[in-house]
């Protein structure tokens, strides 16, 4: 094996590689002192642009190397990191590891034979199932890299960092906070209509034309290579994957989960459908909703997307008008880590309830209700109780 290979490729995609753009939380966890980190997280979310932000950034004596190179065809990832060693490398860096056939033996024989190296990965957001087999689990530190925030891509636009905010101070403050964004930023509104389309990912920055085929296109991919690849999953049933996709695009709504129907439909046992929606879910394809009660449901009664960039490209290639609902919703659900389904309002968030609507939207299904919110489709409120939507995405 050559490592000069190596080395030019990584020279090469250096030199074309921009910090103006830097999403700080996550350059911040590849800059500490922790031998081997894992950027983990869904295609497309910049996983292999922070990678290379930290080599560029550091002026580091790095090797950077991709699972699925051609070049481990007669060597390994372990023989190039000896040699890399030899010649005095200290930084390792791998991209897209799940790919390389036996990853987690390998980075565990390098972390134990290398006292003094640094390695840093980035993989699928399903590496998790895997890494525990070879007692990773105590060495390997898991940062996940979700999409873009509304904050963040209204800051990238701009330039600038913003405050963000406790869930009670948007609670109790709405109205201050969102009059004094929107005056100060007069477009932030028409941003937050653009980043439901097309801001959730950072390759929009190459060109909002292509972004819907790019997405698809990564969509594809974890589909038909990343999901099989990392799971015991027979290829004919890559079909069942797209059909579920289909029903919960087509639905146009947050798409109701009856397992058993389904189950039929697709010809496969309850447990193998749970087990597809919970890798949809992993993926970062699916937002799966549970029903707010007193002994919570483990299994999902309501499919959402992830994100709404991926609703969008999914009727677009099925020509589908979306309803303005579902991409509301969709938007608001993916604010937040705990959130479930409520018999009263929409959405139960710890103690508070929320309904979700339009500029008309009133209180009058939650009127009665204690800790009740409205979230709005708007640009500012002048009432506490009345949230713009796009408000949410400012969360700690």
């Amino acid at each position: 094996m050559d490592i000069n290979y190596f080395i030019r490729k990584q020279e090469l995609i250096l030199a074309k590689i921009e910090t103006t753009f830097l999403r700080k939380k996550y350059f911040d966890y590849l800059n500490s002192s922790e031998r081997l980190i894992a950027l983990i997280g869904a295609r497309g979310v910049g996983k292999t642009t922070l990678l290379f932000q930290y080599i560029k950034a550091n002026n580091i004596n790095s090797l950077y190397m991709t699972g699925d190179d051609i070049e481990f065809t007669n060597s390994s990832i372990y023989e190039l990191t000896d040699e890399f060693y030899s010649l005095g490398g200290r930084v390792i860096v791998i991209d897209e590891v799940h790919k390389y056939k036996n990853w987690a033996q390998e980075i565990k024989n390098i972390y134990d034979s290398f006292p003094d190296l640094t390695i840093r990965i980035s993989g699928s957001s399903m590496i998790n199932i895997l890494y525990e087999k070879y007692d990773l689990s105590r060495r390997l530190v898991i940062h996940n890299v979700p999409v873009l925030s509304f904050k963040e891509y209204f800051e990238i636009q701009k330039g600038i960092e913003l405050d963000s905010y406790s869930l009670e101070e948007i609670l109790t403050n709405s109205s201050e906070i969102s009059k004094k964004l929107v005056f100060k930023y007069q477009d932030l509104y028409g941003e937050f209509k653009n980043y439901l389309q097309y801001g959730a990912y950072p390759f929009y920055l190459e060109g909002q034309g292509s972004f819907n085929s790019k997405l698809y296109n990564a969509l594809e991919k974890i589909i038909h290579e990343d999901i099989p690849s990392l799971n015991k999953i027979d290829y004919t049933h890559i079909t069942v994957f797209e059909k579920l996709i289909f029903f919960v695009v087509s639905a146009n709504n947050p798409f109701d989960v009856n397992v058993t129907a389904l189950s039929r439909e697709f010809d496969i046992s309850v447990p193998t459908l749970n087990t597809y929606l919970s890798i949809l879910d992993k993926t970062a394809i699916f937002k799966s909703m549970r029903k707010f009660s007193k002994k919570v449901s483990k299994k999902p009664q309501k499919i959402l997307f992830a994100n709404t960039n991926i609703l969008y490209a999914y009727a677009d290639k099925i020509n589908l008008e979306l309803d303005i609902g579902a991409v509301r919703e969709t938007f608001f659900v993916n604010c937040f880590n705990n959130i479930y389904y409520s018999d009263i309002g929409d959405f139960k968030v710890d103690k508070h309830i929320f309904e979700i609507g339009g500029k008309g939207k009133s209180f009058s299904q939650v009127k009665d209700i204690k800790d009740s919110y409205l979230a709005i489709d708007i640009d500012f409120t002048s009432n506490n109780k009345k949230i713009p939507l796009w408000l949410f995405s400012f969360i700690k």
